[in-house]
Order: C-alpha cells, then sequence, then structure tokens
C-alpha cells in the first residue's frame, strides 16, 4: 500500500526530473499523466511518480507534439501545461476546452487578467467566501494578477493538453457575438461563464455580453 505523505515528497522534492520542468522547479504538478495505473506491491512511491511523469513527457510530447506547439506559440512546453491545467479544472465538457484555451491566449495577448476562478481555490480555503477569495493577494489570484499562475494548478489530461495545444480560432465575424461589434472582424473569445446543469459555458466577445450570460447563470441558480 502506497503511503499519501511518501507520494508528495518524492513529488515535490526534486529527485524526479521532467523535461518539462523550468529550472529549480521541484514540483512535479502538472507534470504527472491522470490515469489508471497497474502497480505491484514491489513498487514504491517514487517509481509510480516516475512512471507518471514519464507518461506525461510520452502522451504530451510524442503522442501531442506539446513542445512542437509550444515554440509555434513561443511559449514554453511548462506554460502550455499551465494552460492545460486551467482547463483541466474549468472546463466540464470536451467542446468548451479548446474555447476557454483561446479565452486564455487572447487575454494574455491583450495583457488582461485571466480571471480563471480555479486559481483562486488552488491553495485556496474553500470554506472562505469567493469575493473574499477574489480579493485576496496571493501568485495565484489571476483576477490581481496579470499573467500565468506560477504552476500548473492540475495535472491535466490528454483532451485539456490538447486544447492548449490547438486553441479554437476567435468566432468569424457573422457570430452573434460579432455582431454588434464596431468592427465584428475583429471579434474576439475573452469572456466565458457557466450556461447549463451539464457544465456547458456561454462565450463572450465583450464585457456586457459576458454579464448578461452571468445574469442568466445566475437566474439558472448555476453561480454560487
Amino acid at each position: 500500500r502506497l503511503d499519501r505523505q511518501a507520494f508528495i515528497d518524492a513529488a515535490t522534492s526534486g529527485t524526479i526530473e521532467s523535461r518539462f520542468a523550468p529550472a529549480g522547479q521541484r514540483s512535479l504538478e502538472g507534470l504527472l499523466f491522470p490515469d489508471t495505473y497497474q502497480i505491484s506491491n514491489a513498487d514504491n512511491e517514487a517509481q509510480v511518480v516516475e512512471r507518471m511523469s514519464a507518461l506525461m513527457e510520452r502522451v504530451a510530447n510524442d503522442q501531442e507534439d506539446l513542445e512542437v506547439g509550444a515554440y509555434k506559440m513561443r511559449r514554453s512546453a511548462y506554460d502550455l501545461l499551465i494552460v492545460a491545467s486551467m482547463i483541466e479544472k474549468e472546463a466540464k465538457l470536451d467542446d468548451d476546452r479548446a474555447k476557454i484555451a483561446r479565452v486564455v491566449y487572447n487575454r494574455l495577448e491583450l495583457g488582461m487578467p485571466l480571471q480563471i476562478d480555479a486559481t483562486l481555490y488552488y491553495r485556496g480555503d474553500r470554506g472562505t467566501p469567493f469575493p473574499v477569495l477574489r480579493q485576496t493577494p496571493g501568485p495565484y489570484n489571476t483576477y490581481l494578477n496579470q499573467g500565468l499562475p506560477p504552476t500548473p494548478i492540475a495535472n491535466p489530461g490528454r483532451a485539456s493538453i490538447q486544447a492548449a495545444i490547438h486553441p479554437a480560432p476567435d468566432p468569424p465575424p457573422g457570430d452573434p457575438i460579432c455582431r454588434e461589434l464596431d468592427d465584428p472582424t475583429n471579434c474576439r473569445y475573452l469572456f466565458y461563464v457557466l450556461a447549463d446543469e451539464q457544465g456547458g459555458h456561454a462565450f463572450a466577445a465583450t464585457g456586457e455580453q459576458h454579464q448578461a450570460n452571468v445574469d442568466r447563470a445566475a437566474q439558472l441558480g448555476l453561480l454560487d
């Protein structure tokens, strides 16, 4: 039987390395592939962590071309895994993942704070009211800070990694969310919020559209 603390120690001691980790990064959070593993009585915690790290490298790089995608975006593979980790925590439906990725990249490009709710709860007290969390300074507060959080906030699966590498295109000028813009050809996904009980999201190009989606979600009882 594996020991929880021994597993954490193995994943954070820096003794097991990942090709995606930046220099000085000891934690393997975000660098272990979530999957079902067959573990024998002879396996220890470090060996399991090594297997999870190796599978992440194989899936993300050998199968999904993470480093190639990162090079094309002029970002690091670690950056893309941070994005993938946020998608993993935010998206419930696969159809939303690539659009959430596009929102993230658009906001980064425009210098907008990401405002990803899931980052507030990472290392945060889940008993703290959300408005308080949003105003609490810290490295993972993407409401107060611009740019990516310093590390992944989860271990992303294949679908989230794919979305981070291949974000959805922005909506075409004829899309309903673009028609009201002064320049429909410059229409970007910039906002999203829960839209239904299945976990689907509504996406918006303007703050006004987003507020209407938020109001609708609140009326449906989808927001805390």
